[in-house]
């Protein structure tokens, strides 16, 4: 008989453990979870211990949600059951649990952004009563495509604007993080840029008067990406020339910048997640 519990911070080892026994099966090119990138989950996304649970059989772990909290609700970072224990319940039984315990603790909301690629993990979330609310694009941008738009960037020849280095920080300061509420994902939130915020590099055209148009990006992954200014993307057409190699954009809300405007940057799609949501009950 299958057994269940919530987790503690002292915990770690256990989900960590759970992990790479539960979900790797379905990720063979992840590399493997160690503590120290579970504890970097727990600062940048604010995965909670708590929020976590394990499925046991006997000892052995056979299931495992890795729950992220924040004010605005919970995200399911994370679920998987061992391939040798599907079909018996125990995912339906993980969320419905945490849904009981958010039903009395808040926040009520409950999300989670699933690959379209893993069937079973939507039709999961759907039989447990999530919605899907809208599909995350993700989207990459090779340099060779980028250079042939860059060619007619008509932003270049303009002596009246400044590029600067910026940070999370200086973007904070000018109130530009969150100016527009765009529904980002839960990994590029305004959350997890400032808990990154070290690891980010930025890059924005400025006037006399005001910051135009940015870019954060970490290694060859873009974060943020805004325009102020209506210019066809001529400013982050600039921007991304000047960085001048590929980038991944993932999981692009349709209401954070459109599919249009990416196509005209050179960014391509390539793939996809759904976003699910649900309220939590009892």
């Amino acid at each position: 008989m299958a057994a269940y519990r919530f987790c503690r911070t002292d915990d770690i080892g256990l989900l960590v453990d759970a992990l790479n026994r539960c979900w790797s099966p379905y990720a063979p090119d992840q590399p493997p979870m160690t503590p120290a990138a579970f504890k970097r989950s727990i600062r940048d996304l604010q995965v909670w211990c708590s929020s976590c649970m394990v499925a046991f059989s006997g000892d052995e772990p056979i299931g495992v949600l890795i729950g992220a909290k924040r004010p605005t609700g919970t995200l399911v970072h994370t679920i998987a059951v061992h391939p040798e224990h599907r079909r018996q319940g125990h995912g339906r039984h993980l969320l419905d649990s945490l849904s009981s315990k958010l039903a009395i603790l808040g926040p009520p909301r409950i999300s989670a952004e699933v690959p379209d690629t893993l069937d079973a993990a939507c039709e999961l979330f759907t039989a447990s009563g999530y919605a899907q609310e809208a599909v995350l694009t993700d989207y990459v941008l090779e340099h060779d495509e980028h250079e042939a738009n860059n060619g007619h960037d008509t932003h270049d020849a303009r002596d009246d604007f400044f590029m600067i280095p910026i940070t999370v920080d200086d973007l904070a300061a000018n109130d530009l993080l969150g100016a527009a509420d765009p529904r980002v994902c839960w990994s590029r939130s305004v959350e997890t840029l400032a808990a990154r915020q070290d690891d980010l590099a930025g890059l924005a055209i400025a006037s006399d008067e005001r910051i135009e148009a940015y870019v954060l990006h970490r290694e060859n992954e873009i974060v943020a990406l805004r325009s102020f200014i209506e210019d066809d993307g001529a400013r982050l057409r600039h921007l991304l020339a000047h960085l001048r190699r590929p980038f991944r954009f993932p999981k692009v809300h349709p209401s954070e910048i459109s599919h249009a405007s990416l196509d005209t940057l050179g960014f391509r799609p390539a793939g996809s997640h759904l976003l699910y949501a649900a309220k939590a009950h009892a």
